[in-house]
C-alpha cells in the first residue's frame, strides 16, 4: 500500500463523510539548498534533524529549545511575553554559526526564538493548500465531526511537516497543562502561534471570523496532539478492503496500462517550442527566377556612367539580356505608334534581332573608343 493510495482514500473520506475538498498540493519550484548550520529561513529538509521516538525526524534546534523550556514550564506568560531584542539578535547569530548558546538563554528569549523559527520557515508547517480545508473542518456542526475531519487533514501533511508539528503540538499541550502556573491556556497558545503556523495569506483572511477559525483549529490540535497525523482505524480498514478487493485490483491494472499507454503517446507527440537558429548545413536554394537585371545594376557593373554615347553600348547587348526600351529612330512613325512600341518592346519585329551586332563587335568598338579618349 503506497502513500499515494493512502492520500486518495483520505481525500475520499473527507469528501464523502464531511463534504470537504482538499486542493492539490503544488510543486515547489523555489526550493533551495543551504549549506552550513543555518537555522532560520531554511527548508526543513536542509537543516540538521534528529530522530525522536514516536515523532520521527525533528529539527535539532526545536528539540534543544523545547527540552530547555520543559524545565521552566511554570514561567508566567511563556510564549506571550517577548524576549529582549538585542539578546535575541545575538542568539540568532550564534545559532546560525552552529554555536551552542541555548543552555544559558532566558526562557522568554528561547520562546521567542521558537516562534521566529516557525514563522521564518521557507514554507509554513501547515501548507497553504490545506488552510481552506482546515477552516471548513473546524466550521462543521458537531465537535466529533470537527475532530475527525481535522485528524484526517493532518494525515495529508508532508512527512517533515508532520513530525515537526507533532513534536511542537505535543510540547504546547504540556505547556497548557501547566496553565494554572503560567496562565497559558490552549486558547492563549493558539492565539500566539496563529501567525507562525497558520498565517493568513491575504487581507480577506484577516477578518475576525476567519482569524477566529484559525485559532480554533490550532486549539483543537493542541488539545488533541496524540491523534495528530494518525489515520483512524475505520479508514485503515477501508484501505485494506479497497486494496484487496478484486474490483480494485482490476481497476489498478487498467489504470497502470492506461498510464503506460498515455506515457508512450505523450513521449511520441512531445514537442518543443520553436527557436529560430542557424542551420548547420546550408539548405539548397530554390530554383532562382530569371529576372532581367535593372538599368542601374548594369550601369554599376559595366561602367555606363562613363560612356558618352549610351546608344552604342545598348546596341551591343543581346535582346534577351536587357528589359529597358531600345531607343530607335522613330522619324517615320507617328506619335501613337511610338508610344505603342515604347510600352511593349516585346512586340518589336523579330527581324530586328538579326540586325543587332554581336557582343564582340560592341566590345571592340568600346575598346577602340577608350584608346581614342586616352590619347
Amino acid at each position: 500500500m503506497t502513500k499515494l493510495s493512502d492520500h486518495k482514500v483520505i481525500r475520499f473520506h473527507l469528501q464523502v463523510l464531511h463534504g470537504i475538498t482538499v486542493e492539490t498540493r503544488r510543486k515547489r519550484r523555489d526550493r533551495f539548498s543551504v549549506s552550513g548550520a543555518r537555522i532560520f529561513g531554511v527548508p526543513l529538509e536542509n537543516m540538521a534533524r534528529v530522530y525522536v521516538p514516536d515523532f520521527g525526524l525533528v529539527p535539532c534546534f526545536l528539540v534543544q529549545a523545547c527540552s530547555l523550556l520543559t524545565e521552566r514550564l511554570a514561567t508566567v506568560g511563556l510564549f506571550r511575553k517577548p524576549g529582549s531584542l538585542p539578546r535575541i539578535k545575538t542568539l540568532r547569530a550564534k545559532l546560525n554559526r552552529g554555536e551552542d548558546c541555548l543552555s544559558t538563554a532566558l526562557p522568554y528569549d528561547v520562546a521567542t526564538l521558537i516562534k521566529q523559527f516557525c514563522r521564518e520557515l521557507a514554507e509554513p508547517l501547515f501548507p497553504p493548500e490545506l488552510h481552506s480545508a482546515l477552516l471548513s473542518a473546524r466550521a462543521l456542526s458537531s465537535p466529533e465531526e470537527q475532530t475527525s475531519a481535522l485528524q484526517l487533514l493532518s494525515c495529508l501533511l508532508p512527512a517533515p511537516h508532520t513530525s515537526t508539528l507533532h513534536y511542537l503540538l505535543d510540547f504546547l499541550h504540556r505547556v497548557a497543562q501547566r496553565c494554572n502556573d503560567n496562565l497559558m491556556t490552549p486558547l492563549n497558545l493558539a492565539t500566539v502561534f496563529v501567525p507562525c503556523l497558520l498565517p493568513p495569506p491575504n487581507l480577506t483572511e484577516m477578518s475576525e471570523d476567519r482569524l477566529e477559525l484559525r485559532v480554533l483549529v490550532l486549539r483543537t490540535f493542541i488539545e488533541n496532539p496524540r491523534s495528530f497525523g494518525v489515520i483512524p482505524k475505520s479508514v485503515v480498514d477501508s484501505m485494506e478492503f479497497l486494496m484487496e478487493s478484486p474490483l480494485s485490483k482490476e481497476l489498478q491494472t487498467k489504470r497502470g496500462n492506461q498510464k503506460g499507454h498515455s506515457f508512450a503517446v505523450k513521449r511520441a507527440v512531445k514537442t518543443m517550442p520553436w527557436i529560430p537558429t542557424r542551420a548547420k548545413t546550408k539548405a539548397a536554394d530554390p530554383e532562382p527566377t530569371k529576372t532581367p537585371p535593372s538599368r542601374p545594376r548594369l550601369r554599376r557593373s559595366l561602367g555606363q556612367e562613363h560612356f558618352p554615347n549610351l546608344q552604342l553600348f545598348r546596341s551591343c547587348l543581346p535582346w534577351e539580356e536587357h528589359s529597358y526600351k531600345m531607343t530607335e529612330d522613330y522619324s517615320g512613325c507617328n506619335e501613337q505608334d511610338k508610344r505603342k512600341r515604347d510600352l511593349c518592346p516585346v512586340t518589336k519585329s523579330r527581324e530586328q534581332k538579326d540586325h543587332i551586332p554581336p557582343v564582340l563587335t560592341g566590345v571592340s568598338k568600346l575598346s577602340s573608343w577608350r584608346r581614342r579618349t586616352s590619347l
